[in-house]
């Protein structure tokens, strides 16, 4: 088994072991199977059934990260992506009063056309035109982005106050200080470099709420999952082809181009995987790993699909090869049956490691030109903006519109890419055409 997994997944040459490859697909998987009860809980706002839309999400998420180890071996996983769920749900079905078949017809649309440009090398191309220096704000945005989620999962930080728009959660709560109690051990191990500290975390606070009755014990562990039939091959693909459905599409589109763009690079970056260049090889065998996905999610009953950033998660516990995407794809498909176990993990537990993922990844930001303002100011609007608008994709839009405007402000457009120009005239449109309010 050991000779087998060595010739796949080529272990030795990413200088890792079977034990981390493991412990890195737990640690991902840990991170992001709220999406598992959260994505059906979004999608049910649109009409979709939750027992179905949940069944769906495991095998959009299954299908995408098996095919992201065996095919691109990376330790990424795929699952459907947070906002465009809510854009299809709240936007497209809830303000535009489309039917989610409809809706999920444009999602299919959109994933074809990603499979198209990605065969045809396209996406790569335009991935490989973005500046160095924005390349490393996506992985400084993300830290901060995915900073942000852990502090109001676990309460520290909280939401809806007149006169601001946040403020510090009650601190002396049982829920907060027990996240707290997890941040600091897991800091704790890290800092002693115990293999492990962050799963290790994640368990004993998990333990401790079940002690501490802020997390309810599953009353069972295993369950049969609902039936796919009620949403299964029900996407409303002519109704999605009329002219006034393209504004949709068009920004489905560019959601997820520069989503998955902006977690490929960020995620890279932090795991070294880009060269000195800052591309990241062979980018478009993860990139067809998250189109196909698309389809197939789709076709099965869920939103766009793609590589999630809470992969930075395994990456810092050693995670360097498709072996750590396995383990998260058998963990979503065995999840079919222990919904109740996975689900009685609070976010009190999981949101710490999206806190220290977050420190991690703002070490990226040091290798940014900030003497030079025509890369420096570009970067710091990706940072900010996709910390502060809730959205990575506002925030990469917002500095592939700033970059090549001041460099022709600077006199120095010959720096600009051929490619650039096509990334700029997207992002324009996706804020033409954002869903603002």
């Amino acid at each position: 088994m050991n000779r087998i997994l060595e010739k796949i997944f080529k272990l030795k040459v990413h200088r890792t072991t079977i034990k981390t490859e493991i412990l890195a697909g737990l640690v991902t998987f840990m991170t992001m199977a709220y999406i598992i009860i959260v994505n059906p809980a979004i999608l049910q706002r649109a009409g979709i059934p939750i027992g179905p839309s949940m069944v769906a999400t495991i095998i959009a998420a299954f299908f995408g990260t098996i095919l992201m180890a065996f095919y691109a071996n990376r330790p990424f996983a795929i699952a459907p992506y947070m906002g465009e769920n809510a854009f299809i749900a709240f936007t497209v079905v809830g303000v535009l009063g489309y039917s989610w078949q409809t809706a999920l017809g444009a999602v299919f649309i959109g994933g074809v056309i990603f499979t198209l440009l990605t065969v045809f090398k396209l996406r790569g191309w335009l991935a490989n035109a973005i500046p160095l220096g924005l390349k490393y704000s996506f992985a400084a945005g993300i830290g901060l982005f995915l900073t942000f989620i852990g502090l109001n999962e676990t309460g520290i930080v909280c939401l809806g106050v007149p006169g601001a728009p946040v403020h510090l959660g009650k601190v002396t709560s049982t829920p907060v200080l027990l996240s707290i109690f997890c941040f600091v051990l897991i800091s704790a191990l890290m800092i002693k470099k115990i293999k492990g500290s962050i799963i290790i975390g994640i368990l004993a606070t998990t333990f401790l709420s079940f002690i501490f009755g802020v997390a309810e014990v599953p009353s069972r562990w295993i369950s049969s999952p609902p039936s796919l039939a009620p949403i299964f091959l029900k996407i409303d693909f002519l109704g999605a082809l009329k002219w006034g459905f393209v504004p949709i599409i068009l920004t489905l589109f560019i959601m997820d181009f520069v989503d998955t763009i902006g977690t490929l690079i960020g995620v890279s970056a932090r795991a070294g995987f880009l060269d000195k260049q800052g591309n990241l090889s062979e980018i478009e065998k993860p990139m067809l790993a998250d189109a196909l996905a698309t389809i197939v999610g789709s076709l099965v009953g869920t939103t766009t699909t793609g590589t999630y950033i809470e992969s930075a998660a395994g990456i810092e516990e050693g995670g360097r090869t498709g072996l750590s995407s396995l383990i998260v794809a058998l963990l979503f498909l065995s999840s079919l049956f222990f919904v109740p176990f996975l689900t009685a993990i609070p976010s009190l537990a999981y949101g710490p490691v999206l806190i220290i993922v977050g420190l991690l990844m703002l070490e990226s930001i040091t290798k940014i030109n900030f003497s030079d303002y025509t890369e420096s100011i570009p970067a710091f609007v990706v940072i900010i903006l996709m910390s502060f608008t809730y959205n990575i994709g506002v925030g990469i839009t917002g500095g592939f519109v700033l970059y090549p405007f001041f460099k022709i402000v600077a006199g120095r457009y010959k720096e600009i890419h051929s490619a650039m120009w096509i990334l700029t005239g997207m992002s324009l449109l996706f804020f033409i055409f954002y869903p603002y309010g």
